[in-house]
C-alpha cells in the first residue's frame, strides 16, 4: 500500500522538542494573619512590603518566560509569589490540598473577598496550571497532613526538573508554623535537598519597612 495512503503524501516534521525550564522557582510563606489572630505574623498592612521583597528576589535572580514557578495558593504569600511571576511572564504549576471551594474556606477568603478574586485572576490566567491533589493523587492517608503532603509534592514535582535547576524562595519568620505542612516544613526539606534556599525574613522586612531584605541560607 503507498505511503499516501497513510497520509504521508505530505512533508513531515520533527516533533517539537518537549519545553523545559531554564530555572524553577518553589514557594512557600505565611497566609494573611486570620482578623482573630493571637499574635500578629503576617499583618494585611505588611502585603506591599511582602510583594515587593518578593519581586526583588525574583528579579535579582532573573526570572523570565523560560523558568517554571511551583507554589500554592493561599491569601498572602502564595498569591503575591504567583502574581510576581506572572508579572514576569513565568509559567506556574499551583497545587492545593483541597477542592476549590475548600481551599478558598480554608486558605483565602477569610482574609477577604480580594483575594479570591485574585486567586480566580491566577487560575484563568494562560500561564497557569492548576492541581488539585485529590484530582491527581490517591485519597490522603488519614495519618498524613494535606499539607505536609502537598509541600513534598511540590518539592518533588521541581526538583524532577534537575536539583541544580531549583531555587526556594520563603517569606517566613523563622519559627514554627500553625500546624504540620507550614513553611518551616517546606524549609527543612527543601534545606536536605539542594542549597539554594531564599529566605525573605519577616522579622527584618515587617521592621524596616520599605526596604527589602533577603538573606540566602548557608548550607
Amino acid at each position: 500500500m503507498p505511503l499516501h495512503a497513510f497520509g504521508h503524501n505530505r512533508k513531515t516534521s520533527p516533533p517539537p522538542t518537549p519545553w523545559e525550564p531554564r530555572q524553577v522557582f518553589l514557594f512557600s510563606g505565611h497566609m494573611i494573619d486570620a482578623p482573630d489572630r493571637p499574635e500578629p505574623r503576617f499583618p494585611a498592612d505588611k502585603e506591599t512590603v511582602a510583594a515587593a521583597a518578593i519581586a526583588a528576589k525574583l528579579d535579582e535572580l532573573g526570572a523570565g518566560p523560560d523558568d517554571l514557578a511551583l507554589c500554592s495558593g493561599a491569601c498572602g504569600g502564595d498569591i503575591l509569589f504567583a502574581e510576581a511571576c506572572l508579572a514576569r511572564g513565568v509559567r506556574v504549576d499551583m497545587g492545593i490540598p483541597f477542592g476549590i471551594p475548600e481551599f478558598l474556606t480554608r486558605s483565602v477568603t477569610f482574609a477577604g473577598e480580594e483575594w479570591r478574586d485574585r486567586f480566580f485572576a491566577i487560575k484563568n490566567n494562560p500561564l497557569v496550571t492548576l492541581f488539585v491533589m485529590p484530582d491527581e493523587l490517591e485519597p490522603c492517608p488519614a495519618d498524613l497532613s494535606p499539607y505536609v503532603r502537598t509541600n513534598l509534592w511540590l518539592l518533588y514535582t521541581a526538583l524532577a526538573w534537575g536539583e541544580e535547576k531549583v531555587h526556594f524562595i520563603c517569606l517566613w519568620n523563622r519559627k514554627g508554623g500553625d500546624g504540620p505542612g507550614g513553611t518551616e516544613h517546606m524549609h527543612d526539606e527543601v534545606n536536605k535537598r539542594t542549597g539554594q534556599v531564599h529566605v525573605l525574613d519577616t522579622n527584618k522586612l515587617f521592621t524596616h519597612e520599605g526596604t527589602p531584605l533577603a538573606e540566602k541560607l548557608d548550607t
